[in-house]
């Protein structure tokens, strides 16, 4: 009974709202090649990656047998450097071209 009472008094504190880092929010600048997907802009982390997917799917470039996979066009080639990655290494090339 104590459990539930401590966490009782833990959700009348506040304390269930997610802290979003104060790093993952300060706005990059895109390198040329970047800059091509997403627009020159200086932008946040997360952003950055959203404008990536929303051309990733609007150009029709996830494999369809394995949606985790990227196939790369002319313009992602020029930023992963390959034909294609997975979601998952994506964003270690990303971060390659982020100033």
């Amino acid at each position: 009974m104590a459990k539930k009472q401590t966490a009782a008094k833990a959700g009348e504190a506040g304390s269930t709202e997610k802290k979003v880092n104060p790093a993952l929010m300060k706005p990059l600048q895109p390198s040329k090649e970047l800059a091509a997907v997403v627009g020159s802009d200086s932008l946040p982390r997360p952003q950055v990656v959203k404008k990536l997917w929303d051309y990733i799917k609007k150009h029709d470039l996830q494999n369809p047998e394995n949606r985790r996979e990227i196939i790369s066009d002319d313009k992602l080639r020029a930023v992963f450097g390959k034909d294609k990655v997975t979601m998952f290494e994506m964003n270690k090339h990303v971060a390659q071209h982020l100033k």
